[in-house]
């Protein structure tokens, strides 16, 4: 047989041409960024902003979103203008179905149209019809209501007219996603609450509705002071007390609107929340920078104007910043965002229009407060000597972190691979679990950190305190990579971090310490996709000749209801420690990557998960309280 016929034919028959909303299911994830909780929300935020976009323009005062009783089905609706019904000349087919079934269709190139938007022009609804099995648009326009039903994106019904009329204008879409693309198709109610206030503060004097009949709630948020009361509540929130009374804010709309309002407060870390015609940008982006830029010049001119810089003293951009808590909030015509999730602003203009913006007006505002710009200065030095106090101590740990093998910490087993090739750390809970993660580990790609006792909570501690405590340089300088600003991920000295702790609530404790230390100071490692959290099961269960080993109480329950035979009376055992397991065992449940169990860090809502650390791990004890109250009566069971 020749060598040409064993190869597999490739013509022109081979290319595939997707059409329609096609490469939307065959691809969500480049539509939506991934199938995950957040892309699941992301279907909600989609068509939430089609009528926020009514709203910035003048068109919509009200806004309604409902939650249906099944968990699974959204209703967004407004009383806008109500999409078109009448024939598109180029599709021959109802602007209402042409905007639900072809990409990039919509009505936001026409800048007559919308002066801003959030959208990405025409990719958002058609996207979210594409991912769900049933969506239904009701529009009402010139005294009549219109509905059109679709499934999976293709059209179940033509463009009904439905009898009577009707008073006012609007668009409602419901949808159900598709479980067929979504592994869960459950709506948090809590997520759709905070982006619905959160839409209520940036643009002032919407009403906003949320009927939540899942949990048989309803609430209307309407906040007429915009963004300032958003600092607010970002403030107490935070539980960070603020240095000077009433905030810096800035409202223009030439040459761009921008929204601006901040105060410096007492605690020890930046807090900045920005967004783009109403879209969060959790990454950031040229808006961020220029608001940085202009921030920092105004603040230096000050301190040169008025010659306040103290001898021996260097200012840097993190001591101006350090305890602001700012939010800025930008409407712009064409925004180019960074993908379809639009978490990042990349327009170049922008960062120049907003320094040209916030250095002249908060140099003005210093220098006509003087009271307060003399306090906010004292703030700014004293972060200053604080991050000079702390220099030396970080200076010690960077130096550990050259990757030698005897500048590493004495208690690290490293693996015996010297590149970082497939190598994992397991950062272990205590001595006892170490020992026998040492011996039960692959000592070719795996190495083991034990770490003693409760993890310092960085969330509270100051950086001079974290850096001069033992069990952090241990880590920093086993991971290799550095920390905060100089963090480099080039030097990092193995593939995955793995945090491995005992499977109660002790481990669970010390697993949200940790969480807390990357998320605030090696976040790089979350977003590069590096940090796991493994699963050791908590009991071990024998029924007849089987073994089967449960991660939790849930877990026992499942097992013991699929597998109990009625012959055999199960025999469970519940390990107490990491350090309980025979190396064997520990290698066969937890450590060998055939038939452990490894969750991955991911951060589906950054500003989300900055508030709930904040509450969680932050000084507020009260935060804490209230959270342990609204949950206790879901506690059926307290592990001691």
């Amino acid at each position: 047989m020749s060598t040409a016929t064993n190869k597999k034919r490739y013509d022109g028959d081979n290319i595939v041409v997707l059409e329609g909303l096609e490469p939307v299911r065959k691809r969500p994830g480049m539509y939506i960024g991934g199938v995950g909780t957040a892309g699941l929300h992301h279907l909600i935020w989609e068509i939430l902003d089609n009528s926020v976009d009514e709203a910035m323009n003048g068109h919509a005062t009200e806004i309604t979103l409902q939650l249906h009783k099944d968990g699974e089905t959204v209703t967004v609706s407004d009383n806008g203008r109500g999409i078109p019904v009448d024939k598109h000349s180029k599709t021959k087919k109802s602007a209402l179905e042409t905007v639900l079934t072809v990409l990039h269709a919509g009505g936001k190139f026409d800048g007559n149209n919308y002066k801003t938007a959030g959208g990405l022009h025409g990719v958002g609804a058609s996207v979210v019809n594409a991912l769900s099995k049933k969506l239904v648009a009701i529009v009402k326009r010139g005294g009549t209501q219109y509905k059109m039903e679709f499934s999976k994106g293709h059209p179940q019904s033509k463009l009904q007219k439905l009898k009577g009329t009707v008073r006012g204008t609007g668009t409602a879409i419901t949808f159900s996603p598709d479980p067929t693309i979504f592994p869960r198709t459950d709506f948090n109610a809590a997520t759709i609450r905070h982006r619905l206030e959160i839409a209520s503060f940036l643009h002032r004097g919407i009403k906003v509705h949320f009927v939540d009949d899942a949990n048989k709630s309803k609430e209307t948020f309407h906040h007429e002071q915009g963004i300032v009361d958003y600092l607010g509540k970002v403030l107490k929130e935070r539980n960070a007390r603020p240095i000077h009374e009433s905030a810096f804010t800035i409202r223009v709309d030439d040459p761009a609107r921008i929204e601006l309002a901040l105060q410096w407060t007492e605690s020890t870390d930046e807090h900045l929340r920005s967004y783009v015609n109403g879209i969060p940008t959790g990454n950031g982006g040229t808006h961020e920078n220029g608001f940085r830029s202009g921030l920092n010049k105004a603040v230096r001119n000050y301190f040169d104007m008025h010659s306040l810089v103290p001898r021996g003293v260097k200012i840097a951009p993190d001591d101006i910043r350090e305890g602001l808590v700012g939010i800025i909030s930008l409407f712009i015509a064409e925004p180019q965002f960074q993908g379809q999730t639009k978490d990042r602003l990349n327009n170049p203009e922008v960062q120049s229009t907003i320094d040209g913006v916030i250095r002249p007006a908060l140099e003005q505002w210093m220098n006509n407060n003087r009271s307060v710009a003399d306090g906010i200065i004292a703030r700014i030095i004293a972060a200053a000597r604080a991050r000079a106090a702390s220099r030396a101590a970080s200076a010690a740990v960077s130096r550990k972190t050259g990757g030698k093998r005897s500048m590493l910490p004495g208690k690290l087993s490293d693996c015996l691979n010297s590149g970082r090739g497939d190598s994992e750390l397991f950062i272990v809970e205590g001595d006892s679990a170490g020992g026998s993660a040492k011996q039960g580990r692959n000592r070719n790609n795996q190495a083991i950190l034990p770490l003693r006792g409760k993890v310092l909570n960085t969330e509270s501690a100051t950086l001079k305190k974290m850096m001069e405590n033992k069990e952090i340089q241990d880590l920093v300088t086993a991971i290799g990579c550095g920390i905060g600003p100089k963090l480099d991920l080039s030097g990092l000295r193995y593939e995955r971090i793995i945090l491995l702790a005992d499977a109660d609530s002790d481990g669970h404790h010390i697993t949200t310490l940790l969480l807390t230390f990357f998320y605030r100071h090696m976040p790089q490692l979350i977003s590069d996709g590096r940090l796991f959290i493994a699963l050791p099961p908590l009991y071990r269960i024998d029924i007849g000749k089987q073994t089967y080993w449960a991660a939790d109480e849930e877990d026992r329950t499942k097992i013991l209801a699929d597998h109990a035979d009625g012959r055999s009376k199960p025999d469970i055992t519940r390990f107490k420690g990491l350090g309980e397991m025979m190396p064997k065992v520990l290698w066969n449940t937890t450590l060998n990557p055939a038939t452990r169990r490894l969750l991955k860090v991911e951060i589906d809502d950054q500003l989300e998960t900055d508030r709930v650390i904040s509450d969680l791990m932050g000084r507020d004890a009260s935060a804490r309280f209230r959270f342990i109250m609204d949950r206790a009566e879901t506690a059926s069971e307290i592990d001691v």
